[in-house]
């Protein structure tokens, strides 16, 4: 009954300020946008900076990878190394808001997101002509790819890679926890929240997570206008399974605690369905010791070589039989829900 008083409160507090959850989208078109040794310079003139492992000889393929929230390019640096060895060139840059971007902290909307992913693959493309493009995203950075697909030129992107994608909408949430977050976006907009005592354990990799801890270009506390900016992408995302056509590979750990079964399930029930009225071919990978950062785990290898497998040559089957065990959890789901849920 408190936390029920508490949040009535914030709604009637929040309607008596009016304060609005703020969007930082980009500037007028100062420039043409490029791609440097270093930095993505965007047509509103800001610098993104750009990592890239490439192989010694001309690549097989390319991928662009996109981090996920509060992370940057740096997410994926032992995966793109991987990648490179095995002729696959890998391209990130870090997200607006991001890493060493400009506007630190702030959320500079999906549309803006959309459209700089959009830029850079024509980037890419133009360097790249012949070559295959796949995206990778790992969980915001995946709903970012979900909501930009079907705005990019088809011919322009060969497949998909979707890492623990950030799937969760509201519709799937507890509705005490969207209208608590309603109610903060609208009266305290730029507070921040570090999620500190929520014990979420992100991965099994515990070297890695005291690096990111240590990491000043990670975000440690999150301006709430910035998670419901978040949230507004993740509705847009899982929205979004019922018009994906293409070729996907997505790959979940069951032990993850950022984006829920729940959510993540119901949004590859909708893939899946898709896949029958179009030339969609989707490969689902469950990872039974798997965690929300799937590419830093300490399994992580077993996922590159399935990703660099898929890449390479689309087999029946992934090396690690991850998605030989999503397919048995998913005809599980569909015959006693609750019971595939646990």
């Amino acid at each position: 009954m408190k936390n029920i008083n508490l949040l009535a409160g914030l709604l009637l507090f929040s309607t008596l300020i009016g304060c609005v959850p703020l969007i930082h989208p980009p500037g007028e078109k100062v420039t043409q946008a490029r791609l440097n040794e270093k930095v993505y310079i965007t047509e509103d003139g800001v610098f993104l900076p750009v990592k890239h492992w490439l192989p010694k000889t001309d690549p097989d393929a390319i991928v662009v990878a996109l981090h996920g929230f509060n992370d940057y390019s740096e997410f994926f640096q032992a995966a793109g190394q991987y990648l490179s060895e095995r002729g696959i060139a890998c391209f990130a840059y870090d997200q607006r808001g991001f890493g060493a971007s400009t506007h630190w902290g702030l959320w500079a909307g999906s549309t803006t997101y959309s459209t700089d992913l959009i830029t850079f693959v024509n980037l890419l493309k133009h360097r790249y002509p012949n070559h295959p493009i796949y995206l990778l995203g790992e969980s915001m950075g995946g709903a970012v790819i979900l909501n930009t697909l079907n705005q990019l030129n088809s011919s322009f992107v060969t497949g998909t890679i979707l890492v623990a994608p950030a799937v969760w909408a509201r519709s799937t949430m507890p509705w005490y926890q969207t209208s608590l977050l309603w109610a903060l976006a609208h009266s305290f907009p730029s507070m921040t929240l570090t999620g500190r005592g929520l014990k979420i354990m992100a991965s099994d990799n515990i070297d890695m997570l005291r690096a990111l801890g240590k990491d000043p270009k990670v975000i440690k506390a999150t301006r709430v206008e910035a998670i419901y900016g978040l949230s507004d992408l993740m509705d847009k995302a899982f929205n979004s399974a019922e018009h994906q056509h293409g070729n996907t590979l997505l790959l979940y750990g069951e032990k993850d605690e950022i984006i829920p079964k729940k959510a993540t399930y119901t949004f590859l029930q909708k893939l899946l369905a898709n896949e029958t009225s179009d030339s969609s071919q989707n490969t689902v990978a469950f990872y039974h010791k798997g965690y929300h950062m799937l590419l830093r785990d300490k399994q992580a290898p077993t996922v590159w070589q399935d990703i660099a497998t898929w890449i390479s040559k689309k087999p029946n089957q992934l090396p690690s039989g991850a998605d030989k065990r999503a397919q048995e959890i998913l005809t599980k789901l569909t015959l006693d829900p609750s019971d595939a849920l646990d």
